[in-house]
């Protein structure tokens, strides 16, 4: 592999790929590519501890002495215009060209565009990258008002971040609630509750027919009822979008994402995806999935760089999530789509509780709020492929505990 591998795409996914192939003992060239000109950055932070903190700085991935101590090749400030299949290369924007004997696209999402009037108005904002974090920071000095459209993780974390900062913000969801897609009832009625408490106004089945402005700038929100929202700033959460242009005018395969095998190769077997954009059979669920977390990013990459070495194996970690809106810690494991039950545990008044989902008999996923010893139990549990009783769940942490202990001694003997 003389031309050595190269990655196009430069955060969390990426960054572990080219980690993870020194690590695997791969000694040929590694090149990294990433479209921001800053060094790859943590993004979880961009929407809570950085808009509120005036000082806060990007926290890196990894300190910049990393990528030459390690020989990877780190270019930044750099946009890839296409791949040339037959050339095994990559064509940059300008005109330079990257050899490559396999090929990582790590691309990620983007937020999916605001498609209204008014929507080019300056303060409609969306939350991907440690520059719109800055422009939302900025903003939000001199802003009174504010209105996230979008009741998904991003659009709640920074509702809450802003608020606790003394901002008047409204939340406009079109479902009939928050997070409806991503947890369970339960969870979605207490992320309201307590939001709302904070003096966050929370608008479900309500979507923005327009944005008003003066002076090049959003000034109001008017909503599908009439109403009129005073708004300095419109923060837009409404999804991502994969970003699979280069796959596309490559001819890889798509579907909701690149698609990829158990060994994370896209149709083309020399180029692997991986994160955000990479859409797979999920070996836990028995479903097509792409999942936009750090935890699979990070997995994929491992995998990824094994793979390209040569070492066989199939994707089959347990995904778990987490986001922290207020003073709630959300932390998921598991995917909960197939759920026909569910077992709460914990004291909701207490801001700690946690659902249980089975599909049938079978322990699927967990989510919980302010209650991480059940995340961390509950990571080893589907990981082991242990089911406990609902009785042995209500029972009781201690209950649980043995329960699975005693699983993994008999599976042992």
């Amino acid at each position: 592999m003389k031309n050595g591998v190269v990655i196009v795409g430069a955060g969390h996914a990426g960054v572990q790929a080219a980690a993870s192939l020194r690590e695997e003992g791969y000694d040929g060239p590694v090149t990294l590519v990433g479209d921001e000109a800053e060094l790859p950055y943590h993004k979880p932070p961009l929407s809570k501890t950085f808009i509120k903190d005036p000082a806060a700085q990007p926290q890196m991935l990894r300190a910049d002495v990393f990528y030459s101590n390690n020989r990877i090749d780190l270019r930044l400030g750099t946009m890839v215009e296409r791949i040339d299949l037959g050339g095994r290369r990559l064509d940059l924007v300008g005109g330079d060209h990257i050899p490559f004997d396999a090929a990582i696209l790590a691309t990620g999402s983007r937020p999916r565009e605001l498609k209204l009037a008014g929507a080019e108005l300056g303060g409609v904002l969306s939350l991907r990258s440690v520059a719109d974090a800055r422009l939302i920071r900025e903003l939000s000095a001199t802003t009174g008002d504010v209105v996230v459209l979008g009741g998904g993780f991003i659009g709640l974390e920074i509702a809450a971040t802003l608020r606790l900062g003394g901002r008047n913000v409204t939340v406009v969801e079109a479902q009939e609630r928050l997070l409806g897609r991503a947890v369970a009832p339960a969870i979605s009625a207490h992320v309201r509750q307590r939001l709302e408490s904070t003096g966050v106004r929370v608008l479900t089945q309500t979507t923005i027919q327009r944005l008003e402005g003066g002076n090049g700038h959003v000034t109001a929100a008017i909503l599908s009822t009439g109403e009129r929202l005073p708004a300095q700033m419109v923060i837009v959460g409404i999804g991502v979008v994969p970003n699979v242009e280069l796959a596309q005018t490559a001819g890889l395969t798509l579907s909701n994402g690149i698609r990829v095998d158990g060994s994370l190769r896209s149709s083309q077997p020399e180029i692997l995806a991986i994160g955000d954009a990479a859409n797979y059979r999920h070996l836990f669920s028995g479903t097509d999935v792409r999942l936009e977390s750090v935890q699979n990013a990070t997995d994929q990459a491992r995998l990824a760089a094994r793979t390209i070495l040569g070492h066989e194996g199939r994707y089959d970690s347990v995904p778990w999530f987490w986001s922290d809106i207020g003073d709630m810690k959300l932390q998921m494991v598991g995917l909960a789509g197939a759920s026909d039950s569910t077992v709460v545990v914990g004291d909701m008044a207490d801001n700690k509780f946690s659902v249980y989902h089975y599909g049938g008999n079978r322990l699927i996923a967990i989510e919980s709020v302010n209650r991480p010893a059940d995340h961390m139990l509950g990571r080893k549990m589907l990981g082991a492929g242990f089911s406990p009783h609902p009785e042995t769940v209500t029972a009781g942490a201690d209950a649980l505990k043995a329960a699975f202990a005693a699983s993994q001694k008999s599976a042992a003997a």
